[in-house]
């Protein structure tokens, strides 16, 4: 008697792997051994690129400020302390995005910044 295999569902599990693993090089994508290291390598890859995104993204929206203030006469540091002393708490997200989009109101945020940022020193004078 032979043994039971459940081939239909083994076969169904083997093609799904195969299915995910189109497009890699050589055996990867042939071979179901070889396609199962090469997909659970890259969920892993996948898995631990969606959290750093959120740190690439926070860095790009750092450039893009540090930038602005540059431009505005202020370095990227004081500004975000004179926001602090300012009592703004928009996130950094916000700031590169109105950096980009609408000059006006940024400079706007940097007048506040510089503003707050000297009344922190007379305050510390006095």
């Amino acid at each position: 008697m032979a043994r039971a295999t459940n081939s239909p569902a083994s076969r169904k599990r083997r093609k799904k792997v195969l299915k995910y693993a189109k497009g890699y090089f050589g055996n990867k994508s042939k071979l179901y051994r070889y396609a199962k290291d090469a997909v659970s390598h890259a969920w892993q890859y996948a898995y631990i690129a969606r959290r750093k995104k959120k740190g690439d993204m926070r860095g790009l929206w750092i450039v893009r400020l540090n930038a602005a203030c540059r431009n505005a006469g202020i370095s990227y540091s004081r500004f975000i302390e004179g926001l602090k002393a300012a009592n703004i708490g928009l996130d950094r997200k916000v700031l590169a995005d109105l950096a980009v989009n609408d000059e006006v109101a940024f400079n706007a945020l940097v007048k506040q910044a510089q503003a707050a940022l000297q009344t922190k020193v007379a305050s510390r004078k006095a």
